[in-house]
């Protein structure tokens, strides 16, 4: 297992993700957190779908751009 840190949450979310343990949509905290972070990572790291960027770059050649 991956060492841990400690981090912060406001009240609402806390609550809205335990409100979703409850349901049986997320198992715990934790993985819900390291999911949640790693999709937020992921979109930054590449903003777009590959469709997406085509249609971005063909918007870019419709105005001479590229």
């Amino acid at each position: 297992m991956a060492e841990r840190v400690q981090v912060s949450l406001s009240k609402d979310l806390y609550e809205r993700v335990l409100e979703k343990i409850k349901e049986g949509l997320v198992s715990s905290l934790e993985d819900f957190v390291d999911y949640a972070v790693a999709e937020a990572l992921e979109k930054l790291r590449k903003p777009y779908s590959p469709e997406e960027e085509e249609k971005v770059k063909e918007r870019l050649r419709a105005l001479g751009y590229i």
